[in-house]
């Protein structure tokens, strides 16, 4: 996770700072509703950002509608045919699924 980032109930959370407002502000990160929260230090943005999370999981119950989820773990990648090609000989020659040979690259990109 991103060092500029809050987690809580498996939702992520962005952190900017405005200059002019002299505040901290975010928004829930992965899920289409619009959820804010801002605060005037580093605790209070943590304590804003939980909160914001508990009212939008209490909406989504009150309201009988299931909360998003963030991340499923899928998403499309497009390459050229001749890449897609090569990484599929190449999975195929170790013994690997190409998605296995995509996930070990995007996990080496993240840990650099």
């Amino acid at each position: 996770m991103s060092e500029n980032a809050l987690e809580y109930k498996g939702y992520c959370g962005s952190v900017e700072y405005s200059s002019p407002d002299h505040c901290f502000y975010g928004k829930v990160l992965g899920i289409h509703a619009l959820v804010t929260y801002e605060g005037t230090d580093v605790d209070s943005i943590e304590k804003e950002f939980r909160a914001s999370v508990d009212e939008y999981l209490a909406l989504c119950e009150e309201e009988g509608i299931a909360p998003e989820k963030t991340y499923s773990g899928m998403f499309q990648v497009r390459v050229s045919p001749e890449t897609h090609r090569e990484l599929a000989v190449k999975a195929d020659a170790s013994g690997k699924k190409l998605n296995t040979i995509v996930a070990e690259a995007l996990e080496r990109y993240i840990t650099k």
